[in-house]
């Protein structure tokens, strides 16, 4: 092992993933740089001083001192809210994170919920559980008005998923006036909101969760969607008011939910939601596909040749001027 290591891997894995592979997928693209994995915390406190780049989910602030060569933390998340932002602002780090390496899973898996209610497919299935050979009435996904919050990665990819359904779009975005893939483009601001809620037939959540977000929708919003109204959240869960979607299906004001993601989460298993029929619940698995290591290497690659030849850095959230 080379004693100054270009790229640390830390030990802590990610979604059951193997650290091992993403050294490896990292080796496989950086065949003239060092790729160490610290796999345990003594070699994590040897190799992060060594290190220009280190890969994990977060680091150990104490450890920063000492690492004078560090240049990029990339972290294996797409959040960063748990990474000494400060400490390494400080020291000149660049840090990444792993936005968009999930979006391709995570749009199938929106357009496979959105599938599931306008055929009902949920309903064969539990016919199919209690072989009972009785049909049942469904609807089209055609024609249908379907609003994308959030026009970053995920919503992008689920966008131009939905080009070959013959659906109207609405995109919801904090800047509407660039535009987007979507036939037409609003704001966050309230009026907006529920302007697009109040047309649509299906909602996707496809944004982050911060101070506008939390809470978007609401009890309000949840009135102003039509009774067939299907809400999809693939973001975070504080961005449904849960007490609120809980009480819209058990009134049936609005048809459904899919949820990948929940608040509190995980759901607690004496939850209510658990026993609507009407409420798809998936464990925040919608991010999960095996490419995830290709992925992240690929950017992590990149970015170590942008620091080689002074380019622009990939994902990059925090770009101290010490280091542009």
């Amino acid at each position: 092992m080379s004693p100054e290591p270009d790229v640390v891997v830390l030990r802590e894995g990610t979604e059951g993933l193997s650290m091992e592979s993403y050294a490896e997928r990292l080796r496989e693209r950086l065949p003239d740089h060092t790729v160490a994995l610290a796999r345990t915390p003594k070699e994590e406190r040897e190799l992060i001083p060594q290190a220009r780049v280190v890969t994990g989910i977060s680091i150990d602030e104490a450890l920063l001192e000492r690492a004078d060569r560090l240049e990029l933390f990339a972290c294996t998340f797409a959040g960063t809210d748990h990474v000494p932002m400060d400490a390494l602002a400080d020291r000149g780090v660049t840090v990444t994170n792993a936005g968009g390496i999930h979006a391709p899973g995570i749009a199938e898996q929106t357009i496979g919920n959105m599938l599931v209610f306008a055929r009902r497919l949920h309903e064969g299935w539990r016919r199919k559980e209690n072989g009972e050979w009785r049909h049942f009435q469904s609807h089209e996904f055609t024609d249908s008005t379907v609003t994308v919050v959030g026009l970053g990665s995920i919503g992008q990819a689920v966008v131009q998923r939905l080009a070959g359904f013959e659906v109207e779009t609405i995109g919801i975005r904090y800047t509407p006036e660039k535009g987007g893939p979507t036939d037409e483009v609003l704001g966050f601001d309230e009026d907006d909101v529920h302007e697009a809620f109040a047309r649509s037939d299906y909602v996707v959540l496809a944004c982050p969760l911060n101070d506008l977000t939390r809470g978007l929708v609401g009890e309000a919003e949840l009135a102003t969607l039509p009774p067939n109204a299907v809400i999809v959240n693939a973001a975070r869960g504080g961005i449904v008011d849960t007490d609120a979607l809980l009480s819209a299906l058990q009134s049936e004001g609005i048809r459904g939910a899919a949820l990948d993601v929940t608040d509190p989460e995980p759901l607690p298993a004496d939850h209510p939601l658990w026993d609507l029929e009407n409420c798809l619940i998936t464990p925040h698995t919608g991010g999960h596909t095996p490419k995830h290591w290709d992925r992240l290497a690929d950017i992590v690659a990149g970015n170590l040749a942008a620091l080689d030849a002074g380019g622009e850095i990939e994902n990059a959230v925090l770009r101290p001027a010490s280091s542009e």
